[in-house]
């Protein structure tokens, strides 16, 4: 075996396949003992960032701040977001929905895991976690089958009621969803607002001037592989006044809009808690106000609100001034008047697009906090200027891959982050520095293939199939995905399938319902499969996605192929993984193939 041509992926898909027979046969366990001496270390890059989701400042002491993220856990700084550090790494998940301070006893910390935007990529939690200290130490509250969690809210005058709105799990209809409180300090908890099984709680807010008083927005929302539905009966906007042992639904009888709605997000403002609004998905999405407590609500505006209802729907008013209205979408628009007309705030080469948390000091509207998919930035002055936190590595990979080079160089491709190339160490007492690291291509970023000939040249894939031959020296990125034949339009995976040929150094594999094959590193291409899934027409519904809002962005691609392992071995022996289930195999360079997949006894349609 040449080991030089060794692929990562054939190494772990070796790994997988040991690990699944030594299952099956009752093997000796693996001795994970031999991998204690490997310890992890930051090699950056440094200032790439990644989805940020809640925030909380501790409102005695505004230098400390905790910010939840995607996947990269619990964050705190304690120099109003100069330094941080990571304070939820010991806990079993990383993927925070909300996070609360208890302004009352600010070393009281309240986190909800797994994030609340129920895109393909999203992560899941396990339940509701409290620290006393700071978060130096955490204490696992329950709850543990909400998978994601939207809010969790603190009662200002009692420390021991606690609210958890939870969203549940966006791929299978489960019962544990709804709205959670506790009078015990989450010793014990009760399920005081459920829809059904397919209904959960996208966003939860308190009146602060009475907090027995409190909204809720219910959200049918229910996700396959293949397709989304956002909207349904069970979704509507809920209002307590009696601290959640009583519930009204309102409708189109008060002003809200007739039909299916779908998520809604939720803002008041604490000056003038009478002043409610709500972002509704419904057949034509729009901005509703209430100017009595959330009794009656008129539509203010229908045209330039919002945008992908599933991923955002989320607001934000002043808390001195209730016209003034904070629309958290791709970008971030501001409205003066009500919600009447909105402006550009945030735009998209200001901060990093695709915003999800947003944060308003209850005592000084000008000192901002925004979280979106490239990492989180502060502003001290509404938002005109902004300083981007470079410094938290909260980076999420799809891919990581490695050249042959001395030192070797590391290649991966990130969520919404690009694909970078950077060096695995540097012969200099600095270390490893922003300098050293390289963008080869945007978007969402995934595999990265070096080129074994020179490492100057290399494929560097994102979303959707889309695919590039990149030059390190110019900068120059050619696009070189494979063509639509005349009869049939090509189905790539949101995180489609690339492969080197060990034999052939200009010869790339590339993965689509098809195998593809280029012998010059990309200019042309050959087809060298059938259909190698089972092309389920039922699961080819990505152009239908969405629900009540159409959202067709590759994510829902499906009955395509996500992996490629030619053999180091022998040149004629291929392997080829499929979203649906099946497993491939050639042994002859793609003349003829068999599905094998049947056995190794992994369930029907699992993902290879």
């Amino acid at each position: 075996m040449n080991f030089m041509k060794f692929s990562f992926s054939t190494f772990i898909l070796l790994i997988v396949l040991l690990f699944i027979y030594s299952i099956q046969l009752s093997a000796q366990k693996i001795n994970m003992d031999k991998f204690k001496g490997m310890k992890p270390r930051a090699i950056g890059p440094a200032g790439m960032s990644g989805r940020v989701t809640a925030f909380d400042v501790v409102m005695s002491n505004t230098d400390i701040i905790y910010a939840g993220t995607a996947s990269g856990g619990l964050w705190r700084s304690t120099s109003a977001g100069v330094n941080w550090e990571p304070i939820f790494d010991k806990e079993p998940v990383t993927s925070i929905g909300a996070v609360a301070v208890d302004q009352r006893v600010p070393d009281v910390i309240w986190v909800g895991t797994g994030e609340a935007n129920p895109r393909n990529s999203q992560s899941s939690g396990n339940g509701v976690y409290k620290s006393i200290d700071g978060g130096k130490n955490w204490i696992h509250r329950g709850l543990d089958k909400t998978r994601n969690i939207s809010r969790v809210i603190i009662d200002p005058y009692n420390s021991d009621v606690v609210y958890v709105a939870a969203l549940g799990s966006a791929w299978d209809s489960t019962e544990e969803r709804g709205i959670y409180k506790t009078s015990d300090g989450g010793h014990t908890w009760n399920r005081i607002l459920y829809v059904d099984e397919k209904t959960g709680a996208a966003d939860l807010i308190m009146d602060p001037s009475n907090p027995n008083k409190l909204f809720a927005a219910m959200w049918e929302y229910r996700r396959w592989p293949w397709y989304f539905k956002s909207g349904g009966p069970g979704s509507g906007l809920y209002v307590t006044f009696d601290g959640g042992k009583n519930w009204t639904k309102r409708t189109e009888k008060d002003g809200l809009p007739n039909g299916v709605l779908g998520r809604i997000g939720l803002a008041l403002c604490n000056k003038y808690p009478n002043v409610v609004y709500a972002l509704i998905e419904s057949k034509k999405n729009a901005l509703y106000r209430s100017d009595d407590g959330g009794f009656k609500w008129k539509m203010v505006n229908n045209k330039d609100v919002g945008d992908r209802p599933f991923y955002y729907s989320q607001l934000a008013v002043d808390p001195e001034n209730e016209n003034r209205i904070y629309d958290i979408h791709s970008i971030v628009t501001v409205s003066e008047d009500g919600g009447k007309t909105f402006e550009t705030l945030v735009s998209w080469n200001k901060l990093h697009p695709d915003h999800h948390a947003f944060w308003i000091s209850p005592r000084d509207p000008g000192f901002l906090i925004d979280g979106n998919d490239g990492g989180m930035a502060i502003s001290h002055d509404k938002g005109k200027t902004w300083r981007f936190v470079e410094n938290l590595p909260l980076g999420q990979y799809y891919h990581i891959d490695y050249d042959m080079e001395t030192p070797y160089n590391v290649y991966g491709g990130m969520q919404d982050n690009g694909s970078w190339m950077g060096p695995n160490r540097v012969f200099s007492t600095e270390g490893i520095t922003n300098f050293y690291w390289q963008m080869l291509s945007f978007g969402d970023g995934f595999d990265v293939v070096s080129d074994p000939s020179d490492s100057r040249y290399g494929y560097s894939m994102s979303q959707g199939g889309n695919l590039v031959r990149y030059d390190m020296l110019t900068g120059h990125d050619k696009f070189i995905r494979p063509p639509d034949p005349d009869t049939v339009k090509l189905r790539f995976n949101w995180n489609a399938g690339i492969a080197q040929d060990p034999f052939n150094d200009a010869a790339i594999y590339f993965g689509s319902q098809f195998l593809h094959k280029s012998t010059d590193r990309g200019n042309s291409w050959q087809i060298i499969s059938p259909d190698l899934t089972t092309n389920d027409t039922s699961k080819q519904k990505q152009y239908d996605s969405g629900g009540l809002t159409y959202d067709v962005t590759d994510a829902e691609n499906f009955t395509t192929i996500i992996s490629i392992d030619p053999s180091p071995i022998n040149k004629d022996i291929i392997w080829v993984g499929t979203d649906d289930g099946n497993l491939q195999l050639t042994r002859n360079g793609g003349k003829t193939w068999k599905n094998v997949s049947g056995n190794f006894g992994a369930p029907a349609g699992t993902w290879i």
